[in-house]
């Protein structure tokens, strides 16, 4: 949502302006008016210093305000009253100031629906909806994801020894993977892979082995152990020693890839 909020700015007229962000998802509620509209020196305990808002900060630019939905309610009229009156008066001062920005806001809530269940100003909403454009998940744009990996590749530390490519085969299997954590999640395993892989470029074995290991990250996720190093019994089933783990989730690969490569064979041992 930010890379596009990003294109967005850097396609507009405001081009040359500030692009800052605003996370709501760390702001603390005693500090909000403050993050957003800075405040004066001395204006509370610990205020030693002159400091300006999230607004002053993208003066002239846009304001990114990431997950919206996640404003607290309390909050959400300071950010109606900035909205509405273009101008933000920091703590401990007694004059607002004007303030010039473009807001572009994103969330991965339905906020009309938290509209009719209370938790989100129906004012606010209509003030921010002028115009929505709809993130659409990776899984409904497969096509991008070659396009993705190989941007993700490229971009990584040219001695870092990781590999710098990855084979038609397993850019192919990638793409049958659900992603269900979209872009971010397609970025870390193809940095994983990358430094992962064994040769120059990515295999499709690297990628079946990827899948495997994912099974018993989740498997571990699930059942975990409070002391690390030792296996711990949880209910009807215990968590692994590493080596153990590891040892098996090799198995499971070298058993799946010859199965692969004798089906690939026709079951000729000489040829696999």
């Amino acid at each position: 949502k930010e890379e596009i909020a990003r294109v967005l700015h850097a396609q507009s007229r405001r081009a040359a302006g500030p692009f800052a962000v605003l996370d709501c998802t760390v702001i603390p509620e005693s500090l909000a008016e403050s993050i957003l509209f800075g405040h004066e020196r001395g204006a509370f305990t610990g205020a030693h210093s002159k400091r300006i808002g999230m607004f002053e900060a993208a003066h002239g630019g846009v304001l990114f305000i990431d997950e919206i939905g996640e404003l607290p309610l309390s909050i959400q009229p300071m950010l109606l009253r900035a909205l509405e009156k273009r101008e933000v008066t920091p703590v401990g001062a007694t004059r607002s100031r004007a303030v010039d920005i473009r807001i572009v806001a994103a969330t991965w809530r339905d906020l009309r629906a938290m509209v009719n269940q209370g938790t989100f100003r129906e004012d606010l909403y209509y003030r921010l909806a002028g115009a929505m454009v709809p993130v659409p998940a990776l899984s409904d744009r497969v096509e991008d994801i070659p396009l993705l990996a190989a941007h993700f590749l490229s971009v990584l530390p040219p001695n870092s020894g990781a590999a710098q490519t990855i084979q038609p085969d397993a850019l192919h299997a990638l793409c049958k993977r659900p992603f269900s954590g979209n872009v971010r999640e397609l970025h870390l395993m193809v940095e994983r892979l990358a430094h992962l892989a064994e040769g120059p470029s990515i295999t499709v074995a690297d990628v079946e082995m990827e899948s495997i290991l994912a099974g018993l990250r989740a498997r571990s996720a699930s059942h975990p152990t409070n002391e690390p190093g030792t296996s711990r019994a949880i209910g009807a089933e215990s968590v692994p020693l590493f080596k153990e783990a590891k040892r098996t989730a090799i198995d499971e690969f070298e058993r799946h890839y010859l199965e692969r490569l004798m089906q690939r064979a026709k079951s000729n041992i000489t040829q696999a």
